[in-house]
């Protein structure tokens, strides 16, 4: 074999593993550690079993097999195997087997203390996937509890290995790589914001080729996904000299293609259009100059799918480092930026684990199957607590796990089959004779949309499938048929699974009760108005364009949205019946008694309603609705409409707030206090009230008192009494809603009152009113006001009000509220 950089480093690792049974390996991008490492760890003789190689990508793991049976002279199958999803080249005589992550996985759940295996490597771990995240962690456990003879390695391109390390508890040994010098070339200023980065990147791919064609060498250009890959191939065909050969590199790919893409070119020069799957998995030769769109696509739990999505983010350092150096590998290179120097400071270090934005539900299956918490397993990123409860309920939903979290046959059966939870249940629940119906739906609901500008119709995508020439002869919506083949690919690969699962045996589904097993918190209703808008089943909104063809439909599966969570727009959905719910769900449907306040209404309605989650299937008015029930939706009536005090249950709530606030023990009557306790204090009371009109109506003293035990409305009237007795016996409200508590009083009625009158020692604000009821004076002072300015008051009063007494010293007078007696 070529000696690679790796090399120096192999004596090293081979040492730490037979002394620790661990090591995490950190070499840089085409130090050679996917192919040597294994052959180097077979030679040395460290585990009688299997070496198991966990490679993220398929093309990698068959790439790699391929080159380390080349290497021993050998095809795939022999010494040297692979197995990833729906091809498996290995024999009995297979010593090193290359695998995708989650094949792992199932040989986890199958068989905990992997028989037959001997050590177990997670390559390119860098790229921190989540089934390489549980992969370590339920190895990690097997190891402590099961094998203590199991070799583990994590083998890393980045720098950032310490963590990897410290979990797994394994020495870390480094190899420093070789590469030749790259000079990196950045835009010189920041691109638009409304340009196109596309031809941006094509213009910047035609720059490169000259500039650099003197000194030769392949060209690899990194963008984020298949559809830029194929437009920027369309686009450079006519820009780039005839001697310049152009190779798409994606996962999707036809094998041949992918090969093509990888060999060096036979004449000419070469320029490889690739995703990320090119910085460090694969060796494309002969590489000289690398151009980088500065953008990849991560898989995010996307709310509108209800499933992980690839979305198009900015790349990291990390893996800006790792494109530069694809340069370097034979010789000296060049890397071109499509981003500024500037912008360079605003890259995010490494790229974010993805067990930290994806979907989790299918995680939180393994976990389940596995028999452990998340809290059980050495996770280098725990997983967030609200994804995961999230995931565990809708599994719950779906009959995948129990009440108490534990997996079901369902959940089970479920895990077996390599889809995301909703789509195997969907496949699982669906009759014996739908299983092709079934598999085509599951494969284009885990695909992106094959249509561009087609309305939301789910039937337009099936049509586009059964025969897409014809489709789009008749229909103005342009079909992405490398998205058909592999929708079609992946539908002949799940009805092949399904041959071995115990399918239903139940009635045939339209298309759209299929979806809803996939979807069954997905299923909308139309709100009333003109407007398409729908309450979905899971309880959140969404809405349809008016122009789509199916903004009339009374009820739809919402099969993909934008996700906003206000109210999503809904991108591809199929109309169902309200008999296809029933007869779906007849076991989900409950009524429900609702009594509720309509704050459109401004009164409690009482209803009751048959539903599946927060859709109503049926609605009638619930005539003997409880008393109690009516009460406690008028509470949120009153939370609503305010409280109203005036009157006596202000000048109540006023004298609460007095002496509350000289450190008595009495209720807190604030607006606050009030409304956080209407429960306590209010609920009791509201018999008969269920409307704005009632509770404008209702009187709130009764129920202010009775929030008032006997000791507390003793200590109340003692120390702020409610009335004022006048001579004559009659109570005046006292007003305690100023500073000074006051009251309004006749000034005849005063008459013969020497001392003026007081609460708690506190001189009240007395307001002596005309025989009209019109204020005369105001006092703290009734005696002073007798001995001085009653006489001016008098005289005036007398002229005004002849036939009332106004004696000369109102001290030794009567009270009285009548007129003077006429003389006859």
């Amino acid at each position: 074999m070529t000696r690679l950089p790796i090399d120096d480093a192999l004596p090293e690792l081979i040492a730490a593993l037979k002394q620790s049974g661990r090591a995490v390996l950190q070499a840089p991008p085409g130090a050679g550690k996917t192919t040597k490492v294994p052959l180097a760890m077979l030679e040395a003789g460290l585990c009688a079993g299997r070496i198991v190689m966990l490679e993220p990508r398929r093309l990698a793991a068959r790439a790699a097999a391929e080159r380390m049976a080349e290497t021993l002279g050998e095809r795939p199958g022999e010494t040297v195997g692979y197995r990833i999803r729906g091809e498996a080249k290995v024999s009995k005589a297979t010593r090193i087997e290359v695998v995708t992550e989650g094949i792992l996985t199932r040989m986890l759940q199958s068989d905990p203390d992997l028989p037959g295996v001997g050590a177990v490597i997670f390559d390119e771990f860098h790229e921190r996937s989540l089934n390489a995240d549980l992969g370590v962690a339920l190895c990690l456990e097997v190891a402590g509890a099961l094998r203590d003879d199991l070799i583990l390695l994590a083998m890393s391109a980045t720098l950032d290995a310490e963590p990897v390390s410290t979990l797994m508890e394994a020495p870390l040994v480094t190899s420093e790589g070789r590469s030749y010098p790259v000079e990196t070339r950045w835009l010189e200023r920041p691109l638009p914001a409304n340009a196109r980065r596309i031809d941006a990147l094509v213009d910047l791919v035609v720059r490169a080729e000259a500039e650099t064609r003197k000194e030769g060498g392949g060209i690899l250009v990194f963008l984020p996904g298949e559809g830029e890959i194929r437009r920027a191939a369309a686009a450079l065909e006519s820009r780039l000299p005839g001697s310049c050969s152009v190779h798409p590199l994606f996962g999707a790919l036809p094998f041949a293609q992918q090969r093509a893409a990888i060999q060096p070119a036979q004449s000419g020069r070469k320029v490889v259009l690739a995703t990320s799957i090119a910085e460090t998995s694969l060796t494309i030769q002969d590489v000289r100059v690398v151009v980088d769109m500065g953008q990849s696509r991560r898989a995010r739990f996307d709310p509108g799918s209800g499933m992980s999505r690839l979305v198009t983010d900015r790349v990291t350092r990390a893996e800006a480092t790792q494109r530069q150096g694809r340069a370097g590998r034979v010789s000296e290179g060049v890397c071109y930026r499509l981003w500024s120097k500037g912008e360079e400071g605003a890259l995010a270090a490494f790229p974010p684990p993805e067990i930290a934005s994806a979907d989790l539900a299918g995680l939180a299956l393994e976990l389940a199957l596995w028999g452990a918490a998340e809290n059980d397993l050495a996770f280098l990123t725990p997983p967030p607590d609200g994804a995961l409860q999230e995931a565990r309920s809708l599994l719950t939903f779906l009959g995948a796990l129990d009440n108490q979290g534990r997996i079901t046959p369902h959940g089970k059966a479920l895990s077996a089959l390599p889809l995301h939870p909703r789509l195997a249940h969907m496949l699982l629940q669906a009759s014996a004779t739908q299983r092709a119906e079934a598999a085509t739906l599951a494969a284009l609901l885990a695909e992106r949309d094959p249509l561009r500008g087609a309305p939301s119709d789910l039937m337009l995508r099936l049509e586009a499938l059964k025969d897409p020439k014809a489709f789009q002869r008749k229909r103005p919506y342009q079909v992405t048929l490398p998205v058909i083949d592999r929708i079609r690919a992946e539908a002949r690969r799940l009805e092949q699974s399904l041959r071995k699962a115990k399918v239903a045996e139940g009635a045939r589904l339209s298309p759209a009760g299929l979806a809803a097993l996939a979807y069954p918190d997905r299923i909308g209703q139309r709100r009333k108005g003109d407007a398409p808008r729908y309450v979905l089943s899971g309880g959140k909104g969404a809405v349809l364009p008016p122009e789509d063809t199916l903004a009339a439909a009374p009820f739809l599966v919402a099969l993909d949205t934008d996700g906003n969570p206000r109210e999503a727009k809904i991108r591809m959905a199929a109309q169902i019946t309200l008999g296809e719910i029933r007869e779906l769900f007849a076991d989900q449907i409950v009524w429900v008694d609702s009594c509720t306040w309509s704050k459109r209404e401004r009164r409690v309605v009482a209803r009751q309603q048959q539903r599946l989650g927060a859709i109503v299937l049926e609605d009638r008015i619930w005539k003997d609705v409880p008393p109690d029930a009516v009460a406690e939706a008028m509470l949120d009536g009153v939370r609503d409409l305010g409280l109203r005090l005036d009157g006596a249950a202000a000048r109540l709530v006023a004298r609460v707030k007095l002496v509350r606030s000289e450190g008595h023990e009495l209720p807190d009557f604030s607006n606050d206090g009030l409304m956080a306790t209407l429960e306590d204090w209010l609920l009791p009371m509201l018999t008969g009230v269920k409307s704005a009109q009632s509770w404008k109506q209702f009187d709130l003293l009764p129920a202010l008192r009775a929030a008032l035990n006997w000791e507390q409305t003793q200590v109340l009237d003692s120390e702020a009494p409610g009335s004022f007795i006048t001579p004559l016996g009659r109570k005046i409200p006292i007003d305690y809603a100023q500073e000074v508590p006051e009251i309004s009083v006749r000034l005849q009625e005063m008459f013969g009152v020497t001392r003026h009158p007081t609460v708690a020692g506190v001189p009240l604000k007395v307001t002596l009113l005309s025989p009209a009821q019109r204020p005369i004076q105001i006092t703290r002072d009734l005696p002073g006001f007798w001995a001085g300015s009653y006489a001016d008051v008098r005289k005036d009063m007398r002229a005004q009000y002849p036939k009332h007494p106004w004696p000369e010293d109102p001290t030794e007078a009567d009270p009285t509220l009548r007129a003077n007696r006429r003389k006859s």
